[in-house]
């Protein structure tokens, strides 16, 4: 037993040693990172002049709380941050409606568009969204529909669903390929209709899935910047990408960074919680996908 560690063990040094070049890169990314949001977090508690003194982490005159209620109240986050809390949570519910089915479907049954579909959705994903937005902004400024609100926001909404379909489809496809279809064929031998069975059935079985491609639209859809940049007409329906933009032009004349840099704060917490709280969910469903059920 003990020659055998002894042979081993000269093996995984080797391996250690040719691994050790990415563990200091990854080491000094994530240092740099941590250093860059510590940074930003202590500017966000301190006065713009704490900030252009280098004295932001020394917090001369105190935590500035004020920061955060100024920004949410006074500089429009809450209406920023609301407005794409909105966007974020109906877009990803439509996608898991509309591409889990298609999902589910094109995995399980054969059929003769069954191939071409897939390839589509594949190519899809390879088109720019900056070779198709001119387009899209053509036809739907002739349909007139960018003046009022609502349908603005539901343009918007049309849009984060149109561009995500085919990533989630194809996500959700190589989940469910990868389900035994022993529940299906039990399901079949006790009268469950092929629908009832995706619905009560294989769809509990993808929740590691769904959930893992809902986080990374959510991410998306909320850190998304051109399209609400081209689309959305006013304040009231810009979400937190343009209206951060927005907010550190107005820098110019206000002069008031400890505010925008808890602006920044307050825009980035849904996404960190996200993957604070569902890391172990975002792991499990992307390793998922690969193991035959």
């Amino acid at each position: 037993m003990a020659r055998e560690k002894k042979m081993r063990d000269p093996v995984n040094w080797r391996r250690e040693l040719r691994l050790a070049p990415g563990y200091i890169i990854l080491t000094l990314w994530v240092l740099f990172t941590i250093l860059l949001l510590g940074w930003v977090l202590a500017a966000s508690f301190s006065t713009t002049k704490d900030i252009f003194a280098g004295n932001t982490l020394k917090f001369p005159t105190g935590l500035h709380i004020e920061n955060y209620v100024k920004a949410w109240v006074n500089s429009n986050v809450s209406q920023i941050f609301f407005n794409s809390l909105f966007y974020s949570l109906i877009s990803c519910s439509l996608l898991i409606v509309i591409c889990a089915p298609a999902a589910y479907t094109l995995s399980r049954f054969s059929f003769a568009a069954n191939k071409a579909i897939q390839t589509g959705f594949v190519s899809a994903m390879g088109v720019p969204v900056v070779m198709i937005i001119l387009p899209l902004f053509g036809l739907i400024a002739n349909l007139d529909v960018l003046n009022h609100e609502l349908s603005n926001r539901l343009v918007l909404i049309f849009l984060y669903v149109g561009i995500n379909v085919p990533y989630t489809t194809i996500f959700l496809l190589t989940f469910f390929a990868n389900l035994s279809r022993t529940f299906e064929e039990a399901a079949a031998i006790d009268g469950c209709p092929p629908a009832q069975t995706f619905w009560k059935i294989m769809l509990p079985m993808a929740q590691p899935g769904i959930i893992t491609v809902t986080i990374f639209n959510f991410i998306n859809i909320w850190n998304e910047y051109f399209i609400s940049l081209i689309f959305a007409n006013s304040d009231k329906v810009r979400p937190v990408a343009v209206g951060l933009y927005s907010m550190i032009n107005g820098m110019k004349y206000t002069g008031d960074w400890a505010g925008m840099f808890a602006a920044v704060i307050i825009v980035f917490l849904p996404t960190f919680i996200l993957y604070i709280f569902l890391s172990e969910k975002i792991i499990a469903g992307v390793t998922g996908g690969g193991i035959k059920g």
